[in-house]
């Protein structure tokens, strides 16, 4: 069959979902055998989410090919157990930029570049890339912002006429809330009236509303929807609050939004989709056995979502273990060694997150410590696995003062060095050790024992490594490399003896967890607290 292209917009107001209805639609139509990929249009003008501080728009994702991109990549390929790559997201900088570039080489002949239809072209050339490579049954595109904001205009115009052009291979899917009034004690239509009517004003119909409510919407009411908004019955979804993301599928199977979309497309439906993998997991996450508490040390907790890969790489090991991870999340700047102690004694584990800069390191070196000196398991990811490092060279080896040179230049002891590559790079954006990269395993160390391979494949993102001219006294005292990457002898694993459980990876294991395949490494890091 030839490429079918969905759209998913959003209405009334951000975060109502549009990525995690656009994975669950995938993974429907993926379950009922269909090939399927997403990707995701970003009307910010940075090129990509690299240079973002986490509190402007959460965590940085990062591809097997070394692309930056978006958190909803993540949902993407947690849902769909596939990689995306740089094709997967698009931002308005990337199109401006290839634009600009186009204009400067004189592709256009010197004709004047506007954005219809020069700005256009480019978005729906990049939306039809990955139908273009024949992989595809489905390409669904989920467009960043809300409906009526300016910023997202050119990307409604290139649905608008990508919709003209491709007829019934192509159709629009609208999110909307329908908010909830207390005081009158109703539910409220008018905003999602409101949201199709600015959509209608840039030309486009959608074919299927969800509507995103906190209360189960009556028929009445749908009808009404229908009516006002020029949509058949049959394609008004309701979208009610659950309480795991990984719920939304089997609400949306119960929706039919699959059934009606293969409809909408005039292909069969007679064939229900295969999640018995993906209720098996549910099950398990629901009804867990044991029950965890970590600690996750990082210097953005209150916004959750800096984190995110890791919080859902912990349900996922956590379902497998059948154990329930309660995550306490410890700001690194309040931490120190006056009240560590008290701060982390009831843990049964110790995350130090990744990061960048200098504030609230020492509060994880304190975690570090505590963390090795008590036999509590640990996990350090990336700068979790340098300080890792720097507090075993300043409390075991000696090494005073011992620190990165990202955090301290001068320093007698750089036990953390800039990699060589790195020092003549001046450009903050995408310049950065990204993507996956190999691995060797040392067999015989608890490392090994998580993957059960003696090769790995994750995910960088990193500017600083391990110093190797330290790297004897290091192993003199027990802290080992188990992990080696075979190309540049650099340590991507270390591995701490005599202790339950205490690994540092330079590497994102996170990044690459999904649902039907959590990282070994989490897997083994959640079964350590629990048996420790």
């Amino acid at each position: 069959m030839s490429t079918k292209y969905i759209f998913v917009t959003g209405g009334v107001t951000s975060s109502l979902g549009k990525g995690i209805l656009a994975a669950s639609l995938a993974k429907l139509l993926q379950a009922r055998g269909f090939s399927v990929t997403i990707q995701k249009l970003d009307p910010y003008i940075n090129i990509d989410p690299g240079t973002l501080n986490p509190y402007e728009h959460g965590e940085c994702y990062v591809t097997e090919d070394g692309a930056e991109t978006d958190l909803d990549l993540g949902h993407y390929e947690r849902f769909l157990n596939i990689p995306t790559s740089q094709a997967n997201n698009v931002t308005t900088g990337r199109i401006y930029q290839s634009v600009i570039n186009k204009e400067r080489r004189g592709d256009y002949l010197g004709k004047t570049v506007q954005i219809i239809p020069h700005i256009t072209d480019e978005i729906k050339m990049n939306i039809k890339l990955l139908g273009d490579q024949g992989k595809y049954d489905f390409v669904i595109t989920e467009i960043g912002g809300t409906v009526g904001d300016i910023e997202s205009l050119p990307y409604i115009e290139a649905v608008r006429q990508l919709k003209w052009e491709m007829g019934k291979s192509a159709l629009v899917i609208h999110l909307t809330l329908v908010p909830y009034l207390s005081a009158s004690g109703e539910l409220k239509t008018k905003p999602t009236q409101h949201s199709v009517k600015a959509l209608l004003e840039n030309g486009v119909q959608p074919d299927i509303l969800v509507l995103r409510t906190e209360h189960n919407l009556s028929d009445s009411l749908k009808e009404k929807v229908a009516l006002f908004c020029n949509v058949e019955k049959e394609a008004v979804v309701q979208s009610i609050d659950v309480s795991t993301i990984y719920e939304v599928p089997l609400k949306m199977k119960e929706e039919n939004l699959d059934r009606i979309v293969l409809k909408k497309f005039n292909l069969p439906t007679d064939r229900e989709p295969a999640l018995d993998d993906w209720n098996s997991f549910l099950n398990k996450y629901k009804n867990p056995l044991h029950t965890v508490e970590i600690g996750l040390v990082g210097k953005y907790v209150e916004l959750h979502d800096a984190y995110k890969s890791i919080a859902e790489s912990f349900i996922h090991a956590g379902a497998v273990n059948e154990c329930k991870v309660n995550i306490h999340w410890i700001h690194s700047e309040k931490l120190n060694s006056e009240n560590v102690a008290e701060t982390l004694k009831d843990l049964n584990g110790i995350l130090v997150a990744p990061g960048f800069g200098h504030r609230g390191i020492e509060g994880k070196i304190e975690a570090v410590r505590y963390a090795r000196e008590n036999n509590i398991p640990f996990l350090g990811i990336c700068l979790g696995m340098q300080v890792a490092v720097i507090e075993f060279a300043r409390n075991v080896l000696g090494m005073h003062g011992a620190d990165s040179t990202e955090m301290n230049e001068a320093t007698e002891y750089p036990v953390i060095d800039l990699m060589e590559e790195q020092k003549v790079i001046t450009n903050m954006g995408g310049t950065m050790r990204l993507g996956a990269y190999a691995c060797n395993v040392k067999p015989g160390t608890k490392f090994f024992d998580a993957y059960q391979r003696e090769q790995i494949f994750e995910r960088h993102r990193h500017r600083y490594e391990f110093n190797d001219k330290y790297l004897s006294k290091f192993i003199e005292k027990g802290f080992n490399p188990v992990g080696i990457n075979p190309e540049t002898g650099l340590v991507e694993a270390f591995e701490l003896e005599n202790h339950p459980w205490f690994i540092g990876v330079q590497y994102h294991p996170e990044y690459s967890s999904t649902v039907l395949k959590p990282n070994p490494l989490f897997v083994a890091f959640v079964k350590a607290c629990f048996i420790g």
